[in-house]
């Protein structure tokens, strides 16, 4: 079974990182909820609060077969200054790993260089962040092990490119079941 870290932070946007647990895990894939935070408690952008499977620090997270962004300004500033997390990052990257990024969250994988010579798409204002990446301005963007994704709109989307680059079958099947276009 696939095994996929989803980070959180105080201000994340709530669809974007719960529709991303929710598909995965349909697709049978063991999804995990860290929390960058100290605190397994999370408060999103919109003020719904929900609680984390495990901190960051609870031990090392270089076991998984994808890393997972969701935006949201405030949990992407966090996530942008988490240095455990950036060193992860990288070490997923230069193994070749998945790493998806939805809305504000790709700025993280650009700051850091990681979407270099990459197509990618991210939430409109935050293109400049993209560093010496070719902003697409499409819905979701598979580029290499990189996926990225626009926006709370297009949640579901992304989801399911994150759960058919792990299963391109159960892909198939949870948009089927779930009445997806």
């Amino acid at each position: 079974m696939a095994l996929v870290y989803i980070f959180f932070a105080d201000g994340v946007e709530e669809i974007e990182a719960l529709t991303a647990v929710d598909i995965l895990r349909r697709g049978g894939v063991e999804t995990v909820m860290v929390s960058v935070t100290g605190n397994r408690t999370i408060h999103g952008s919109h003020d719904i609060i929900f609680e984390t499977d495990r901190l960051f620090e609870d031990g090392p997270l270089t076991d998984a077969d994808m890393l997972v962004l969701p935006g949201g300004g405030a949990g992407t500033k966090a996530l942008t200054a988490h240095e455990g997390l950036r060193e992860l990052l990288f070490a997923y990257a230069k193994k070749d790993r998945w790493i998806g990024a939805i809305c504000a969250a790709p700025s993280v994988l650009g700051r850091n260089g990681l979407l270099r010579g990459r197509r990618a798409t991210c939430f409109p204002g935050f293109e400049e962040f993209l560093e010496g990446a070719t902003v697409t301005g499409e819905s979701v963007v598979v580029d290499g092990k990189f996926i990225t994704g626009k926006g709370m709109g297009v949640a579901n989307e992304f989801a399911i490119a994150l759960l058919g680059a792990l299963d391109a079958d159960k892909a198939a099947e949870v948009r089927t079941k779930t009445q997806m276009p």
